[in-house]
This record gives C-alpha cells, sequence and structure tokens, in this order.
C-alpha cells in the first residue's frame, strides 16, 4: 500500500542558516520556542535515520557558527558554509542534498523570507517534493514570515511542524525500533503532549 505519508525512507532533512546572528533579528517566534523546535526535529531526523544537510552562511563576518545546541544534537553533521542567501545556488550544498537521494525534503531555517524561502523555490522548481517545518523557522516579523509561508505554499510547497513530522514518521506506536527515541523526544519538547506521555507511562500500569 502507498500512503501519501512522509516516511523514513523517502525523505531528507535540511538545516538552513540556523545561526545566532540570524537568530538576533527573528520576531516571528520566541527565539527558545524555535531552537527548541529545531532541535526536536533534528533529534527526530536522528531516531528515523534521515540523511540530514546543514548549510550556514557568513559564520565569520556577522552569523557565527551553527547555534551550538542545535549542532550539540547532531553533532556528526557538518555544516556547509557558503556566502549567497540561496543554498540551492551553491553547488557543493546541492549535491550535498541530491547525494541524499531523497526527493522529499524537509527545511528548517532562518530566515523564513530569504534563505529558506529561496532553497525551497529553487529545489521545488527542480523537482523535489518539499515540506517547510514552519514551527522550525524564523522571520524577521509575525507578517513577513507568514507571508513568505504563504508565497511557498502557493507554489506547491507543503507546511507542517516538528510535531507531525514525528508521528507522521512514526505512525505506529508499536514500531519498537524508534519507540523510545520518538517518545523521548515528544516527553521532552512536547509540551501537553509530552506530559501525558510521561504520566500515562508512570501511572497507567498495563
Amino acid at each position: 500500500m502507498s500512503l501519501p505519508l512522509l516516511d523514513r525512507t523517502n525523505c531528507a532533512l535540511i538545516f538552513v542558516d540556523q545561526q545566532a546572528g540570524l537568530a538576533f533579528g527573528v520576531g516571528s517566534e520566541d527565539r527558545q520556542v524555535l531552537l527548541n523546535n529545531s532541535i526536536a526535529l533534528a533529534k527526530t531526523g536522528k531516531v528515523f535515520g534521515l540523511p540530514i544537510v546543514a548549510s550556514t552562511s557568513a559564520t565569520k563576518v556577522y552569523s557565527g557558527p551553527m547555534m551550538p545546541a542545535l549542532q550539540r544534537a547532531i553533532p556528526e553533521v557538518a555544516a556547509i558554509d557558503r556566502r549567497n542567501m540561496n543554498a540551492w545556488e551553491d553547488d557543493t550544498v546541492r549535491e550535498a542534498i541530491i547525494q541524499t537521494g531523497r526527493k522529499k525534503l524537509l527545511v528548517s531555517g532562518m530566515l523564513t523570507e530569504a534563505c529558506v524561502s529561496f532553497l525551497a523555490l529553487s529545489a521545488a522548481n527542480d523537482g523535489y517534493e518539499v515540506f517547510v517545518v514552519g514551527d522550525a523557522c524564523g522571520g524577521l516579523t509575525l507578517r513577513s514570515h507568514e507571508l513568505a509561508l504563504t508565497r511557498m505554499q502557493s507554489a506547491g510547497i507543503h507546511m507542517t511542524s516538528w510535531i507531525q513530522v514525528l508521528l507522521e514518521l512514526q505512525r505506529d506506536w508499536t514500531r519498537h525500533d524508534t519507540y523510545d527515541g520518538a517518545r523521548a523526544i515528544v516527553e521532552e519538547f512536547g509540551g501537553g503532549y509530552g506530559i501525558g506521555l510521561a504520566y500515562s507511562r508512570d501511572m497507567i500500569k498495563p
């Protein structure tokens, strides 16, 4: 049976410009919430064995390295530094994404109005099915963030959230190989849902 859903075998995770210098300018979301959502997404990628590509820009002159807390979640991923805003126009980044062999791309990053949009629109134009993880992206203002999401959606790009990505990849809590990892992420980052899962484990006996 073929389903129109994300699967651990058909998608790759792309982080673009998850850097403190850019986070300073984010006004669309609380910065700590944005960072936590991005970490949850990164840990989700690891639990489900997704190929992960990360890229940064202007690390030496303004933006700094990938945010340390996010880098700690994916220590094996070395960010590819570049100069242009559109990561898809960087040969090294584009080739790294192509080499994953995946045609569905999950994109997270900053800023939504520029680096996220440019990569997403360009990859979609080249035949990739792109999913922007909206709550793991930051824009300069809430209005400009939403307008950027709307523009991408009108071009056929899908909008999603980190928790939907996790639940879509898991889909069945009897999938034991990813159960413990997925549940741990939800308990740590999933707010009330995570509290409920922890409660059910500790209080409700089979």
